[in-house]
């Protein structure tokens, strides 16, 4: 009898302990549960802000005239950054001559220290277009340079979005209009950005294939 008593008391024990068994596993699925539904989490987390990451990415320069910046130093992408936008262009070598215009028309002092700018520079190339002896004349005519210079700088920033088609107007007092979308614009439908939304310390700069000249 005191067998079978004993026997009888292990089964309603291990009975008793089966609930808090399942309770126990039950507890442990729901911790692994939320374990695998947290790290689902933060690799979503991941994703998103990898996501983020690239569309600042997409803020760069763009256009087949960039390859001609330098990888490095003052006069790269980076290096034009940190400078105001006459001194960064005196780094680039394919805004030589628009940079001895500017020092030639004064205009150094007042791109350097405007705040908030944006600038569409002409390449070596655009002014190669002009015919030398033009070119020499207006060079050394400081009213006209300065007027056909002043031309080229809006008074705000302007993002490529901003250029899709817009009209702005320049410190020259004139306006110019600007159409395109994508990685592809123009200004007033003649000239083509051939490196767009470079940055400087004070201006966006947007360098062109053609030298803008102001209607009056």
């Amino acid at each position: 009898m005191n067998t079978r008593i004993r026997r009888t008391a292990l089964v309603v024990a291990g009975a008793a302990m089966l609930p808090l068994a399942l309770t126990a596993c039950s507890d442990d699925s729901k911790g692994s549960a939320s374990s695998d539904s947290s790290k689902a989490s933060a690799t979503a987390s991941d994703k998103a802000a990898d996501s983020s990451g690239d569309m600042s990415g997409t803020d760069q320069p763009f256009g087949p005239g960039c390859s001609t910046v330098p990888k490095d130093g003052a006069g790269s992408f980076d290096g034009m950054a940190k400078d105001p936008v006459a001194t960064a262009a005196s780094h680039n070598p394919a805004l030589s001559t628009l940079v001895t215009a500017v020092k030639k028309a004064g205009l150094v002092d007042t791109l350097n220290s405007a705040e908030n700018i944006t600038v569409f520079a002409p390449s070596n190339d655009a002014f190669a277009k002009i015919p030398k002896a033009d070119l020499d004349k207006v060079l050394n005519d400081k009213a006209q340079l300065t007027k056909i210079l002043t031309y080229h700088v809006v008074g705000q920033k302007l993002a490529p979005k901003d250029l899709g088609n817009g009209s702005y107007t320049t410190l020259e007092k004139s306006r110019l209009t600007t159409s395109g979308s994508g990685e592809s614009y123009t200004v007033n439908d003649s000239a083509k950005v051939v490196c767009g939304n470079v940055k400087t310390a004070n201006a966006n700069v947007y360098i062109i294939d053609t030298v803008l000249m102001p209607k009056s």
